[in-house]
């Protein structure tokens, strides 16, 4: 597959010290990407751009996680085989790229393959730039060689790669506003038609977490309940996995509501859910009503 071409699409929003981190992290991998196209509302989302050993471009334009990722799509799908979503607190091991390629290159039954984060930061309070790089040469130096897959129902949008000629026309849902919420899986949920959607066991990185750029904890709230909901009702996911992910949300909101986390609103996530599951039984599945929700 010498003659592949790979292209890396990056959205960003709100941080971008963190983002000049991550492009200056890419110049390592072992297979440089083709093109790096980062997504972004505008210019105050990025800082001055310095040359990179890889073509990079700028699409400005976009609000919001779908619309970012399309904005995305349609500059890199003309010229490429292979796309690659990162997000712009991602750091992906150095063999990264060349992995992907080589998974591609050898199963053809696959159009959508991911990675793990070896720590998701996401999940926790967050990890810096400098804990994220020391966590993951750690990790490359012990990482155990050997191939396994596990399919699943979709991809997690912070480390994807597709097959840019199984997209057609599929694209992010842009009903899935401002964060987006389910999103990736929507998206790669789709392209479960022409192939299968996998995680390469030994394909990984680290996900910071970073929490600037996140959105209140309200919107995320009402979006944890209505996004899976009308993602059920498109079909676009499968309705067990749906309706677990809506009931570990809301039970983990209500519970730890009594001893947040400093770093989450809980209280407002709570109050999220409760305002959706009042629309959902109302017959309201209104993912853009988030947008109407105060701060």
């Amino acid at each position: 597959m010498d003659s592949t071409r790979l292209c890396v699409i990056i959205p960003t929003f709100g941080r971008p010290a963190v983002l000049e981190t991550m492009l200056s992290h890419l110049e390592h991998q072992h297979r440089l990407p083709d093109h790096v196209v980062v997504s972004a509302p505008d210019a105050t989302h990025l800082l001055d751009q310095r040359p990179r050993n890889y073509p990079i471009s700028f699409v400005l334009g976009g609000m919001g996680i779908s619309s970012q990722r399309n904005l995305g799509l349609e500059a890199a799908t003309p010229n490429s085989d292979i796309i690659t979503f990162f997000d712009d607190d991602f750091f992906p091991a150095n063999n990264y790229l060349s992995q992907v390629e080589g998974c591609f290159a050898a199963h053809d039954d696959i159009a959508v393959v991911m990675g793990h984060a070896v720590v998701d930061g996401a999940r926790g309070s967050g990890l810096t730039c400098e804990e994220g790089l020391q966590i993951l040469r750690a990790a490359e130096a012990s990482a155990p060689a050997g191939e396994g897959f596990e399919d699943q129902p979709g991809a997690y949008g912070c480390n994807m790669s597709i097959r840019t000629d199984r997209i057609g026309d599929i694209r992010f849902d842009e009903r899935l506003v401002l964060y987006g919420w389910q999103e990736d899986i929507d998206f790669t949920g789709q392209l479960r038609r022409h192939g299968r959607v996998t995680k390469m066991m030994s394909l990984f990185g680290v996900h910071l977490g970073y929490k600037s750029g996140r959105i209140s904890g309200v919107k995320l709230g009402y979006s944890q309940v209505v996004n899976p909901a009308y993602l059920i009702i498109k079909g676009t996911i499968p309705p067990r996995f749906a309706l677990n992910l809506v009931a570990r949300n809301i039970c983990a909101n209500l519970l730890r509501s009594f001893w947040s986390e400093p770093y989450v609103d809980r209280i407002g996530r709570l109050k999220g859910n409760m305002i959706a599951t009042w629309h959902l039984l109302q017959g309201r599945v209104e993912p853009e009503y988030v947008l109407k929700l105060l701060p």
